[in-house]
């Protein structure tokens, strides 16, 4: 069983993801560094926000992907993850896309992860962690144990995702759509990137 671990950075743009579009479905794919030979953790240290709303057109997410896999190959990165927020404020299971998506994920990466944005612990102190983890094991995704650390330093995460919440910096935040209407848009979100590294 892999061990998953998600950096401050991964976890604060998945919580600005969701903050920034409240009433709809948010998605987006998960980072994690190149893994040495027989290593077992999973390091997520970024995430990519794909798309608020409409999340399952095909077309759209075929060209996101491609262009995801070029930057993580740039920066010794995988492609090892997706995560959503259902539209539904007490809907924390995977739907049929979620688990579509992060099926194909898991062909290429064999230990990939399939996070869920939990809307009831989501809150702007941040006080619990707003997500389950799930796996793939005997061809379905499963739950994880909730109570399972999957934080690099989760005191961090909490005060800096609160922070980040407290002076709306979702509003700058860039997704795969905000850059299709506007390719000049980064969706890399290099400004939130230094944010987070400056409240470390």
């Amino acid at each position: 069983m892999p061990n998953f671990k998600l950096t401050t950075q991964a976890y604060c743009k998945m919580m600005l993801h969701g903050a920034k579009y409240p009433f709809c479905s948010v998605n987006g794919i998960l980072v994690a560094e190149k893994r040495k030979d027989g290593q077992q953790q999973v390091l997520f240290v970024d995430c990519v926000p794909l798309f608020h709303g409409t999340i399952a057109l095909a077309p759209v997410l075929e060209v996101a992907l491609t262009l995801i896999d070029t930057w993580c190959k740039e920066n010794n990165y995988v492609i090892a993850g997706y995560y959503q927020a259902n539209e539904r404020l007490k809907d924390v299971s995977p739907n049929q896309v979620a688990e579509r998506i992060a099926s194909r994920i898991a062909e290429g990466f064999n230990n990939a992860a399939l996070i869920m944005v939990d809307n009831t612990k989501f809150s702007m102190e941040c006080i619990i962690p707003a997500i389950t983890v799930h796996e793939y094991h005997d061809n379905r995704w499963k739950c994880r144990d909730p109570h399972e650390d999957v934080f690099e330093d989760w005191p961090e995460a909490q005060r800096i995702a609160a922070s980040l919440l407290d002076s709306r910096s979702y509003e700058s935040l860039v997704d795969f759509d905000s850059h299709l209407d506007d390719l000049r848009n980064d969706w890399t979100n290099p400004d939130i990137n230094k944010s987070i590294i400056h409240l470390c």
